[in-house]
């Protein structure tokens, strides 16, 4: 057998068993191999989740209303991005402490870790989820709606905003697995909640067969009940069945030390995510204001595919994530750094590819969700912008997230405060408004704030002060 073969037959091998979920020690053996078997089914796991937005956009933007229903769906998204937030912080403490306790082999406390954080996300999502469908007008409005979208999408909203535990547990759950290096679980839950998605959602916006034709609506519930059966199945697997993490009930017993040390990781991670998506929601505002309908539903179009193509990046910088903490949990820093270096290198080559997909192809990706020439020319031209940036993003993902990894999620919050509201926000204000540039200067100002973030997040990386993070 020729050398080439016996690799492929090596990576075949290695496909199989990262898809399949069996155990693995990541604190030991090839680096190479433990970022692959992390980084498949993690890449694959947060590709399923864009898929939510990308479904919800295509079919409702097939509807005769097209222009209010796309930029519904994508105000209401930008505002849920908060909800996400919360969600994706709560995950990074669970991650960070499970995969350090993991790391410890105190498979135990990795598991009580994971029981309190559950509840805490429970508490916490039941109070969104009352605040959000109380003022989801208001929120549109705020956003700067046009009146016809706050009228047809008030009750998609509600919807939505009612299903933020089902959003914040998918992603709070699935950040305990990746944490136990159970990445494979994670992504199988993503994929049950996708699928029945994809199924639903022109079931019931169109009314095919014996569903009832709910149009806007339609896709908002579709959503919702794909993720509950999501989180119903992280449920199953967590309480009945033996995997590293095996949780009781006696485990949801409150215990303070264990809550103070994952809110001491989450918060600050929750305010780094609400830091950028609170950035996104004013891009989206300004976007709004300084343009129309039209420019809004392009922007937003060419947003989903944005977060399509990053979040497989962001998989990647997942993988970094799990091995930094685990690593570092077995005390070996050193191994702990170069998995985040080489996953860098993975996410460039990566992200190199998506930047020549954007810029040589954005009108022809943007066509698939719209025939309306404005609407086209608006989406296309954001796509190619946002895609110069796409390098650095992969750069900038990797070492936010290996921090994050770390326990030291205090650093990137800062570097995030400074890069999104110092530089890109003023910026797209400045360019969109002072120089009358529009929706455009919101678009440049994209790729030019994530360049600096890269570069910033790449330096403190490099000082090492991570890996003495304890938690």
């Amino acid at each position: 057998m020729s050398s080439n073969q016996n690799k492929f037959t090596t990576l075949f091998s290695l496909i199989k068993q990262s898809l399949k979920g069996e155990e693995h020690d990541y604190t030991q053996g090839n680096v190479k191999t433990a970022i692959l078997l992390l980084s498949i089914p993690m890449i694959l796991e947060l590709s399923l989740e864009s898929v939510f937005a990308v479904v919800d956009i295509y079919f409702v933007g097939h509807l005769p209303n097209a222009d209010v229903a796309v930029a519904t769906v994508g105000l209401t998204e930008a505002v849920i991005s908060l909800v996400y937030t919360i969600g994706i912080g709560l995950s990074v403490g669970a991650t960070a402490i499970v995969a350090r306790r993991v790391g410890e082999k105190d498979f135990t406390e990795a598991s009580k870790s994971g029981a309190q954080a559950i509840t805490v996300s429970l508490i916490v999502a039941v109070f969104v989820a009352i605040l959000g469908v109380c003022f989801a007008s208001d929120i549109l409005r705020l956003m700067g709606a046009q009146p016809e979208v706050i009228q047809e999408g008030t009750v998609f909203a509600q919807i939505i905003f009612a299903s933020s535990p089902s959003i914040i547990l998918l992603f709070m759950i699935n950040g305990i697995f990746r944490g136990a290096g159970d990445a494979a679980m994670a992504m199988r839950s993503l994929w049950i909640a996708s699928m029945i998605n994809i199924v639903l959602c022109p079931l019931l916006i169109y009314g095919y067969g014996p569903f009832p034709e709910l149009g806007l609506v339609g896709a908002a519930v579709a959503t919702t009940i794909g993720r509950t059966i999501g989180v119903l199945y992280q449920c199953y697997h967590l309480f009945a069945k033996s995997r590293t993490i095996k949780i009781y009930r006696s485990y949801f017993k409150p215990n303070i030390e264990i809550i103070k040390s994952l809110l001491s990781v989450s918060m600050p991670a929750m305010l780094q995510f609400f830091i950028q998506s609170g950035s996104w929601i004013v891009l989206t505002y300004i976007v709004s204001i300084t343009g129309s309908t039209d420019a809004s539903a392009g922007y937003q179009i060419a947003i989903r595919n944005v977060v399509f193509f990053i979040l497989p990046a962001w998989g990647l910088s997942n993988a970094a994530a799990t091995l930094v903490g685990q690593n570092l949990g077995a005390k070996q820093p050193e191994r702990a750094e170069q998995s985040v270096l080489l996953t860098t290198k993975y996410n460039v080559l990566f992200m190199s590819f998506v930047t020549l997909l954007f810029v040589c192809f954005s009108e022809f990706i943007i066509s698939f969700y719209t025939e309306d020439k404005v609407i086209l020319a608006y989406g296309s031209q954001a796509l190619r912008i946002i895609g110069f940036g796409y390098i650095f993003y992969g750069i900038g993902m990797v070492m936010i997230q290996s921090l994050n990894g770390a326990g030291d999620t205090k650093t990137p919050t800062w570097i995030n405060i400074f890069c999104f509201w110092m530089i890109q926000i003023p910026l797209a204000w400045f360019l969109a408004v002072y120089m009358k540039l529009g929706p455009l200067g919101a678009f440049i100002a994209i790729p030019s704030a994530e360049t600096v973030l890269a570069l910033l997040a790449f330096y403190y990386f490099k000082r090492g002060k991570w890996k003495t993070v304890e938690v």
